[in-house]
């Protein structure tokens, strides 16, 4: 049988779209956990890029602890956070978290120190304090790199959060562990498939929150 079978065959079964282990339900635990982790990942990684970009202080610190994020194998920590915590939703936040926070904190980081001196300086020049200059001239011109790191962490925890089902939690990794257990590949494959699509959607997601953020000048001329 196809790939393309079994992915038609698990979407055309009625029974895969409603009750505990249906796919709406299964999608929404799926998504509360992403963005859990990268509501976590944002909360620390924006306010130390915003502050190392501004700055221009720390940043060889801050390319090495990204560097060690990176490193880091998810899978490898949900099982040593396991061994620690036990079963919970923690161990299984604390390596999606290390997985979002290296494309957010050094895309800020970067985007900060693009930015085009001359606005900045003319802030300056016309009394603006550090802080004004920061979220009212920076900012906004920074924000479509920032928003590019946002993207890139939501489209990596999206296509991990799998990892959640390996530790007794819910999630599409629920359609890929049983599916294993039982040998039921369209199970396997659907579970693949909606993770698939669901990290894609995120270029989606992210796109509209630019048109909508972004100013059209700044947009512009990306």
């Amino acid at each position: 049988m196809s790939i393309l079978q079994f992915i038609s065959d698990f979407f055309r079964d009625s029974a895969h779209w409603h009750g505990y282990d249906g796919i709406p339900r299964r999608v929404l635990e799926h998504l509360q956990y992403s963005f859990m982790a990268l509501g976590i990942a944002a909360a620390v990684a924006l306010p130390v890029g915003l502050v190392t970009g501004h700055t221009g202080r720390g940043g060889n610190a801050l390319a090495l602890i990204a560097t060690a994020g990176r490193a880091l194998p998810s899978y490898g920590l949900l099982v040593l956070m396991f061994f620690w915590m036990g079963f919970g939703l923690t161990p299984v936040m604390i390596p999606l978290v290390a997985l979002a926070i290296p494309p957010i904190l050094v895309t800020t980081y970067e985007a900060m120190r693009t930015v085009d001196p001359s606005p900045v300086d003319a802030a300056r020049g016309m009394g603006m304090g550090p802080v004004a200059v920061l979220f009212q001239v920076e900012l906004p011109v920074a924000l479509p790199l920032i928003l590019s790191g946002l993207r890139s962490a939501a489209i990596q925890v999206v296509s991990t959060a799998a990892i959640a089902a390996t530790v007794a939690l819910g999630g599409l990794g629920r359609y890929i562990i049983d599916g294993l257990y039982q040998r039921n590949y369209e199970t396997v494959v659907g579970g693949a498939t909606l993770i698939a699509g669901l990290a894609l959607s995120m270029i989606a997601v992210f796109w509209l929150i630019g048109r909508l953020v972004v100013s059209p000048g700044v947009r512009g001329g990306r």
